[in-house]
């Protein structure tokens, strides 16, 4: 479904006003009106039972905090147990 189409079927969905009516037909002037226009866009996805596939975020290195912690604690320990060692 193109850009258009969910504009038209939404128009007859609903009672909009003025603006929203005018905004559907012309579509955004201004950042502020895009805002709104995906605002309507969403509630039509709403309506329809369309949901966005959410994609995993694969390829980054990300980790837990607890896994951080972790690390860090890791470290310290490896740390404090050269230090004695030396001190022997």
């Amino acid at each position: 479904m193109n850009d258009k189409d969910w504009r038209k079927e939404y128009l007859g969905m609903k009672i909009h006003s003025k603006k929203s009516r005018e905004l559907l037909e012309n579509g955004a002037k201004s950042l502020a009106q895009s805002w709104w226009l995906q605002g309507m866009y969403n509630d039509w996805k709403k309506i329809k039972g369309i949901k966005d596939e959410v994609h995993e975020n694969e390829g980054q290195l990300q980790s837990s905090f607890k896994e951080f912690e972790k690390s860090i604690n890791h470290q310290s320990t490896n740390k404090s147990n050269e230090e004695k060692d030396l001190d022997l």
